[in-house]
């Protein structure tokens, strides 16, 4: 079923490609040709307003749900779900809405997280993977632990930290050969981004999934900010 469902996917999302008709400045560039790669944009400075942009120069991007919602299991606990269910009542009955977390990237040093909200649940993804295309950045990738010293973008250049509300991350780079020390969620966000081997320490109510995958996003974000000399 979910090979079918992806296949679908796929096909719709060369059908809409056909069709796309860019309105922004930045999608009629890259239309055009001006623009060939998304790194340019990003030295440019420029904000990406439309999903189709990523999709022409970012082919093959891959996507994982967080598990952010949870249902009551048989002996007690909560059996994690990809989608929080929320309800409010209205003076014509109950309205639900569903709310979903997505992470695209194509493992190779760019990442994406966005969240989305709708009535149905596939609406909610649809959203939500077009706001995670929009807030899609460049991941700094390396060799920043005094024990590797390899060379190679297997890990991150140096310590870093990430903050969403209450939860708190410090992402340290390890060597090669340690792997992915951090939870399931958190490590779909690595996979994605190209992160082979990493070492995080977390503060705070980190079973708030919302705000932990958040803090990480947050944290590759500053990693972009520092500048390294040659």
């Amino acid at each position: 079923m979910r090979k079918k469902y992806d296949r679908k996917k796929e096909e719709k999302e060369e059908v809409s490609m056909e069709n796309w008709e860019p309105k922004t400045t930045l999608g009629k560039d890259v239309v055009e040709g001006k623009i060939t790669s998304i790194d340019q944009i990003f030295e440019e400075g420029k904000k990406i307003m439309e999903p189709e942009v990523v999709d022409f120069l970012l082919p093959g991007l891959e996507h994982e749900l967080i598990l952010i919602g949870g249902s009551p299991g048989k002996g007690g606990g909560i059996r994690r779900t990809p989608s929080r269910r929320t309800a409010r009542m209205h003076k014509s009955g109950r309205r639900v809405k569903t709310t979903c977390m997505a992470v695209i990237g194509n493992k190779d040093g760019y990442i994406g997280i966005g969240l989305g909200s709708a009535p149905e649940f596939r609406d909610a993804i649809e959203k939500t993977l077009r706001n995670a295309k929009l807030n899609i950045i460049p991941v700094k990738r390396g060799c920043g632990s005094w024990e590797c010293g390899c060379g190679e973008e297997h890990s991150i250049p140096y310590t870093v930290e990430g903050k969403q509300g209450s939860c708190k991350v410090i992402l340290k780079p390890a060597p090669k050969g340690i792997g992915l020390c951090v939870s399931d969620e958190v490590k779909k966000i690595m996979i994605l981004a190209g992160i082979k081997d990493i070492w995080i320490k977390s503060f705070g109510q980190t079973q708030t999934r919302i705000n932990m995958m958040k803090a990480v996003f947050n944290a590759f974000k500053n990693l972009n900010k520092m500048k390294v000399g040659e």
